[in-house]
């Protein structure tokens, strides 16, 4: 799903003002409203937050629930239909892709904005359930559990309330997804930070394993995106 016009308002979010514990004053061009900041996700990191107006109520934007439910229906343009709800999810996670028309062309998508909810893993949901081991909550192992249960694809991926929007981007649909830095990323060698602790664009040096050969595999990589 593309970004929808209603998201693009964060220049009417001027300035919040903390007016007591759990509310906030926000001005925007029409006016002044005031925002029961205890529906929104606020942490020790946050500096603005998104949301959406209701009338003269400022709200927290949409959940994954609530836009897989249809909150967005006849109100965002759409980029195109998934066949596999599984891939699109992990395309959020990776914040990019292509997608393929029924015509065999491609699409080319890439990140757009969010709708600012924490991201949380659903890998730990599933071993806490105990749908998986811990060993086995890898992307691999996520997508085979959920293709032999699909009864639980919308109890498991609504445990993430985070969601993403993408949009076209120019160019070959043969190039490589685009990143945080606004360029192409180097396959094998792009890494995504968290940009609180490493500049993107910092070179980084890394020691692990291949995540199939599991051969070792040490390299200089670039940080050239960000995580959800």
């Amino acid at each position: 799903v593309p970004l929808p016009a209603g998201l693009r308002s964060g220049k009417a979010l001027v300035r919040i003002r903390q007016t007591g514990k759990n509310s906030g004053t926000i001005d925007n061009t029409g006016g002044t409203h005031t925002a029961d900041l205890s529906r929104f996700p606020i942490t020790a990191r946050t500096t603005a937050i998104k949301g959406r107006f209701e009338g003269s109520r400022f709200l927290p934007y949409h959940t994954r629930n609530q836009i897989n439910g249809g909150a967005l229906d006849g109100k965002a343009p759409i980029l195109g239909y998934a066949e596999d709800p599984v891939e699109l999810f992990f395309m959020h996670i990776q914040g990019s892709g292509r997608l393929k028309t029924p015509s065999g062309k491609y699409i080319r998508i890439g990140y757009a904005d969010k709708n600012e909810h924490p991201y949380v893993s659903i890998g730990r949901y599933m071993a806490d359930k105990g749908y998986l081991k811990l060993g086995q909550t890898s992307m691999q192992g996520i997508k085979s559990y959920m293709r032999q249960n699909p009864q639980r694809l919308a109890e498991v991926l609504g445990q993430n309330p985070s969601y993403i929007f993408f949009r076209e981007l120019a160019g070959s649909s043969n190039d490589g997804p685009v990143g945080a830095l606004g360029t192409p990323l180097m396959g094998e060698y792009a890494g995504a930070v968290d940009r609180h602790y490493i500049t993107l664009g910092a070179p980084l040096f890394v020691a692990t394993a291949h995540p199939v050969t599991r051969k070792a595999l040490n390299r200089l990589i670039m940080a050239q995106d960000t995580g959800s």
